[in-house]
């Protein structure tokens, strides 16, 4: 299988529909959540949906950038999410971030090995595999907290 298929596979796995070790998806952490659920505060951790805005963030900068775009995206920036005051606010999140996602695996599943090899923006940043494959392991890790924060706030 070529690489940008498994990393699009992988992709879809984190995001959409996939349990692979985790178990979980982004799609089936976030299923069920009210938006007080997602922006309630756990002592000093991120929100849920702050967690879900800053993968969402990275995943389209970086998606913007695969199209054609510059690259805007800046860690300091990455938690300045506008105020979720609806259930609208969050279920449009959601949907974007799975819209993201969505069109994030399409464009890498089209991409070659030579693609896949090519400079990130800048040398100093490795190549678009390397990134692809960081972005990956970043939303895992998120997920992670997701999964953690669902379960003390059940628990609450």
């Amino acid at each position: 299988m070529e690489t940008g298929k498994q990393l699009a596979k992988r992709i879809r796995e984190v995001f959409l529909d996939g349990t692979w070790i985790a178990n979980s998806n982004y799609t089936k952490a976030l299923s069920g959540l009210s938006m007080e659920e997602a922006c309630r505060k756990v002592e000093q951790l991120n929100s849920i949906a702050a967690l879900t805005f800053h993968v969402n963030y990275y995943l389209g900068g970086v998606l913007k950038f695969l199209n054609g775009g510059t690259l805007d995206i800046s860690d300091s920036y990455s938690f300045d999410m506008s105020p979720i005051t609806s259930e609208e606010d969050w279920n449009g999140l959601r949907l974007e971030l799975k819209d993201n996602a969505e069109k994030f695996a399409e464009k890498v599943d089209r991409m070659s090995d030579t693609d896949l090899n090519q400079v990130f923006a800048d040398p100093k940043y490795g190549t678009i595999r390397r990134n692809i494959e960081g972005l990956i392991e970043h939303s895992y890790y998120h997920l992670g907290q997701i999964s953690l924060l669902r379960k003390l706030i059940a628990a609450s």
